[in-house]
C-alpha cells in the first residue's frame, strides 16, 4: 500500500502529516512505542523543512508512505527547497554539560536513533529524506 500527500511546508500542517503517516498503523501491529518514534521522526523532519527549506517563501512537501508486506514502513519527505543533507551534521556530544551544548542537531540525532534506517539524496532538484521502520 502506497499513499502520497502534498502540503504547504508550514507548521500548521504538521498534525495533518503526522496523522497521514500514522493512520491505521495500530491495525498493522505497530506498537505505541513505535508510533511515538515515528511521530517524533516525522515531526522533526517536517518542521526542519518548514523552517529552513524555502526562505523566505513557502513551498510544498510531498509525503509518501508505503507499508511493505513484511511490515516495513517507508516514509519519504521530499521538497524543492534549498539543498540540505541533515545526515551530514555530526551527532551531538551528549556528554557535554547542558550549558556547553550547541543549539540544534538533537532532532536529527533522535530521528536516526529511533528509525531503522534514514537516508538522504538530492535528485531532480529535490531533497529526498527517507525514513524506514519495521512495524512488526
Amino acid at each position: 500500500m502506497k499513499k502520497t500527500m502534498t502540503v504547504l511546508a508550514k507548521d500548521n500542517r504538521l498534525d495533518d502529516v503526522k496523522n497521514f503517516v500514522t493512520e491505521n498503523l495500530e491495525a498493522e501491529g505497530c506498537s505505541e512505542k513505535t508510533l511515538m518514534q515515528l511521530e517524533l521522526a516525522v515531526e522533526e523532519s517536517f518542521v526542519n523543512i518548514a523552517h529552513y527549506a524555502y526562505p523566505p517563501e513557502t513551498g510544498t512537501v510531498t509525503v509518501t508512505k508505503e507499508l511493505t508486506d513484511d511490515g516495513l514502513l517507508i516514509v519519504v519527505l521530499s521538497d524543492s527547497g534549498t539543498p540540505y543533507d541533515p545526515l551530514k551534521k555530526p551527532d551531538p556530544d551528549l556528554t557535554l554539560p547542558l550549558d556547553k551544548k550547541p543549539i540544534g542537531g538533537l532532532g536529527i540525532y533522535m530521528t536516526k536513533k529511533s528509525m531503522d534506517k534514514v537516508s538522504y539524496e538530492y535528485q531532480g532538484g529535490k531533497n529526498i529524506l527517507t525514513l524506514e521502520k519495521k512495524l512488526r
